[in-house]
């Protein structure tokens, strides 16, 4: 069993060109993003480790905002989770796991989430 460290950003409010509906595909919607990442991590985390030893929030914040490619329209919000992903992946060899939850806020009527959940690992 391998230890592994947990970084999450929760709650990033993002607009973005998605949807398959007319109404949906001229305008960008807000989206509601949440991730977490699994690290590896090492041995231990002393009162000096560097941050170094860890990855920072903003890399996990950039992946949902601005390495968003702008203009470019998402057919579905899995396509959006998959992009934050593979920008997590390629930015980082020792992300092991990317969990990434997409509420599409436009779409809420009595306040309820309505959205999905993609998870993907390191191949």
């Amino acid at each position: 069993m391998n230890d592994l460290l947990q970084l999450e950003v929760h709650d990033l409010e993002v607009q973005v060109l998605t949807g398959i509906y007319s109404e949906e595909t001229h305008l960008p919607q807000p989206l509601r993003i949440s991730m977490t990442v699994d690290l590896a991590l090492p041995e231990r985390f002393l009162p000096d480790t560097p941050l170094s030893a860890s990855k920072s929030y903003i890399d996990l914040k950039h992946a949902a905002t601005t390495a968003l490619p702008q203009g470019v329209h998402f057919t579905l919000i899995e396509g959006v989770a998959e992009h934050i992903c593979e920008t997590l992946f390629v930015s980082d060899e020792r992300v092991k796991r990317v969990q990434v939850k997409i509420v599409k806020l436009a779409i809420s009527e009595n306040g309820e989430s309505i959205g999905i959940t993609l998870v993907r690992h390191r191949r």
